[in-house]
């Protein structure tokens, strides 16, 4: 059973960049696609970002264009480069497979200030 361990949250200013790690205590080489999604206070997790074994990526509209998905499937290993963070941006940021198949993890804490 893959574990998921998220990392690389914190403060940002507006305008600032944040890269986001996803540990995976298993192989993740096997999985097809894996995802970055995210929660706010008050609001449903959403999908913010895909990436297949292939590379193919796939975005949330509203982060398109500043947010880039990787991964390293040596180090079992989910990135996000999250540039021109936006105050909207703030949320725990969560990875796990998409579909979701796995336990959620902690999270990472995104906050975003002026």
């Amino acid at each position: 059973q893959v574990q998921l361990v998220e990392s690389g949250g914190g403060l940002v200013q507006a305008g600032g960049s944040l890269r986001l790690s996803c540990a995976a205590s298993g192989i993740i080489s096997s999985i097809n696609a894996m995802g970055w999604y995210r929660q706010a206070p008050g609001k449903q997790r959403e999908l913010v970002a895909t990436i297949t074994s292939s590379g193919s990526t796939n975005y949330l509209d509203s982060v398109k264009g500043r947010f880039t998905i990787s991964r390293d499937n040596a180090k079992n290993t989910v990135y996000l480069q999250m540039n021109s963070l936006k105050f909207e941006d703030a949320a725990v940021y969560y990875c796990n497979t998409d579909p979701v198949a796995r336990p959620w993890g902690q999270g990472t804490q995104v906050t975003v200030s002026s």
